[in-house]
């Protein structure tokens, strides 16, 4: 076996010999000279939405991303008897079909040509015959139809995949608003059979939440004609049949792309799989979810080890961790292996920067077939599990099935983390793995079925807040001002808790309350308070925020921790009144004059006026330094009769007061 060098420093394990069982090759070339692209000018092979990706991480765009060089694709097209299959331009190669060994010795001669190598047999060899990997490892039968729901969640699960969900906590990411919009996904698998014809999709469908498809298989966009496992897998994640199927992220956006060939096995669906992960990467995916596995071919001199799988050898691992070098988070299944002697998992699970999913029960229970890690160079592999076994599916027969295998332990587990990244959009593709890990069942302790466990969602989102959030505070006199910064929606609320020097709890001091939103928003806080007496020294302030009130136990995160120190007694008279009034509010002329007197300065004076109906009829914003100030309020235009003024500090309300109108 020789290993021939690529442009990208790794190496291929293919026989490099031209032997007449191959049909189909790999030609690595030595460089991209004479190309008419340049790194100057990106958006002439990249998408904005790509480009927008790599400026907002920080992602340099180089020579990977430059498209193989066009005239070398055209001087091996125009030799007789080749056809092109598919170009990738991250490994720097093309595959081509032929039968005509001439055709290959003019190939190697091509002064840019490093090497042609056999990628797939013209027939099945050694006595196996052709096979679809998938059958009789992920049998799928017919599921019952459960109508039932929680009130309190935004979607009506059903049972079965409430329990799917509940088993990560995953709801509580849709009930905050999060559920894929805006995200996309790109899907990498066997074929998407009949999915314009299933209820699993019609809001997808109907919503335009299907973007583009490929078969780099058959070469053409219809990817509906052929295999279901990938129909299957994308059901997890898209379906919407309210009281019995709900997605992990029903509401994202989806590239559908065929790069396995179900009647055979053969290294060159792993360079189908990255010429689509770089599709995805160009058209400005954020997420791959790819159900496939490799390890062993119908032509055995093609077969991996587990030596190779060390996440940086096989062709199809080097393009999941190129795909996510270039910041796009990839999901892969560990494979269905362990109970058959092979035993570990397959490839490209074993990726460095690939999320390699095992499958559990419902309730947790690992399930026997699912792959044993670690990868062969130490890895800890799997790193988190799903549900795979008894998997809800949308199945061909347009009913919801249970189906088994980490095909769908895979999807379960990429939808739910396009929905924690859609929260969370200032933080790369690693971080949003880490916060998963971090937040496994077993994360002290991984092992090598589940990884580091069972991902709760909830505790995900908790500890991406509680990094995201930021606050400040400043003294003027005895006064204390808190300013921070949150992500927050109309069910959550803040309370404000402080600890004076001596003390040894916090004692809560205020509370703010977002303003209604249903919808995860970021937003920007002020609370203002008082220290009074003779107590110097350091005052520790800290945010609580309540991120699920809708639960019995309510769930928190102290987003962050600030102090003042006070040198200076706070014996002098402070005033604390605040004062809210209209100075006569019975008028009879304009303007009214509206009194607002606080013992602090208020930079966000809110200042609202409704009717008796509770109609806003008058708004504005001022701002003013501790003490009186008077304000005049044009009402010559108001009708006459009874208002409310409401007076606020940012979303704190500081006081309210009622005038009428005569005239």
């Amino acid at each position: 076996m020789k290993k021939n060098l690529l442009l990208l420093g790794i190496s291929f394990v293919f026989l490099q010999n031209i032997d007449a069982q191959f049909n189909r090759y790999i030609v690595t070339l030595k460089h991209k000279g004479n190309s008419p692209f340049s790194l100057s000018s990106p958006q002439t092979y990249l998408s904005a939405r790509a480009i927008d990706r790599r400026t907002k991480y920080g992602i340099s765009i180089d020579s990977a991303d430059i498209p193989v060089t066009p005239s070398f694709v055209n001087q091996i097209d125009n030799i007789p008897n080749v056809t092109i299959l598919n170009t990738s331009k991250w490994l720097n190669s093309v595959t081509i079909f032929t039968t005509d060994a001439a055709a290959i010795t003019a190939i190697n001669a091509l002064p840019f040509v490093q090497a042609v190598s056999g990628i797939a047999s013209r027939m099945a060899d050694n006595g196996r015959g052709l096979r679809n990997k998938f059958a009789g490892e992920e049998t799928i039968t017919d599921a019952p139809v459960s109508t039932s729901r929680t009130e309190a969640d935004f979607f009506n699960y059903g049972t079965n995949a409430f329990n799917e969900i509940h088993l990560h906590n995953g709801e509580f990411l849709h009930n905050i608003g999060l559920r894929g919009q805006g995200m996309q996904l790109a899907m990498l698998d066997n074929g998407y059979f009949n999915y314009t014809g299933l209820k699993a999709f019609d809001s997808a469908i109907a919503n335009g939440q299907i973007l583009g498809t490929w078969d780099f298989v058959a070469r053409e966009s219809n990817v509906a004609n052929d295999g279901s496992h990938g129909m299957n897998c994308l059901s997890t994640i898209a379906a919407n049949i309210p009281g019995q199927f709900i997605g992990k992220a029903p509401k994202a956006s989806f590239w559908l792309f065929r790069t396995e060939d179900d009647a055979s096995e053969y290294p060159i669906e792993e360079h189908n799989w990255v010429c689509a992960a770089e599709r995805a990467d160009s058209a400005g995916s954020d997420i791959i979810s790819s159900s496939l596995g490799y390890y062993d071919f119908d032509n055995a001199s093609l077969n991996y080890t587990y030596a190779n799988m060390n996440g940086n050898t096989t062709i199809s691992s080097r393009g999941a961790d190129m795909a996510a070098k270039k910041g796009l988070l990839v999901f892969v299944s560990a494979g269905n292996e362990g109970g058959s002697a092979w035993h570990y998992l397959t490839t490209p699970s074993d990726a460095d920067s690939a999320v390699c999913v095992g499958a559990v029960t419902a309730t947790g229970v690992v399930g026997g077939f699912s792959s044993y890690g670690p990868s062969s160079d130490g890895q800890i592999k799997p790193d988190m599990a799903s549900v795979g076994v008894s998997a809800l599916v949308q199945t061909t027969g347009n009913t919801v099935g249970f189906a088994n295998g980490t095909s769908f332990a895979c999807p379960n587990m990429a939808g739910l983390g396009t929905c924690l990244w859609q929260g969370f959009p200032e933080f790369n593709n690693m971080k949003i793995v880490k916060a998963m890990q971090q937040a496994g069942s077993i994360t002290g302790t991984p092992n090598d079925r589940i990884g580091y466990g069972i991902p709760n969602m909830k505790t995900a989102f908790k500890n991406l807040l509680i990094e995201y959030a930021t606050s400040t505070a400043t003294i003027s006199n005895c006064n204390v001002t808190i300013d921070w910064r949150s992500k927050d929606m109309g069910a959550m609320k803040y309370e404000i808790e402080r600890k004076a020097p001596g003390e040894t709890v916090y004692t809560k001091i205020g509370v703010v309350t977002p303003a209604a939103a249903t919808l995860l928003t970021n937003r920007t806080y002020q609370f203002n308070t008082t220290i009074s007496g003779t107590i110097t020294g350091s005052y520790s302030y800290r945010i609580r925020q309540l991120i699920d009130t809708a639960t019995a136990t309510l769930t928190e995160a102290y987003i962050d921790t600030v102090a003042v120190n006070f040198t200076t007694p706070c014996t002098t008279p402070v005033s604390e009144k605040v004062l809210v009034v209209i100075k006569s509010n019975r008028l009879q002329s304009s303007p009214a004059q509206l009194l607002v007197e606080t013992p602090y300065a208020v930079t966000n004076l809110g200042i609202a006026v409704f009717d008796t109906k509770g109609r806003l009829v008058m708004q504005i914003r001022e701002s003013k330094t501790a003490g009186s100030k008077t304000i005049n309020l044009a009402v010559d235009r108001l009708e006459k009769g009874e208002y409310f003024v409401k007076v606020t500090n940012g979303n704190q309300l500081i006081g309210t007061a009622k005038m009428m109108k005569l005239f």
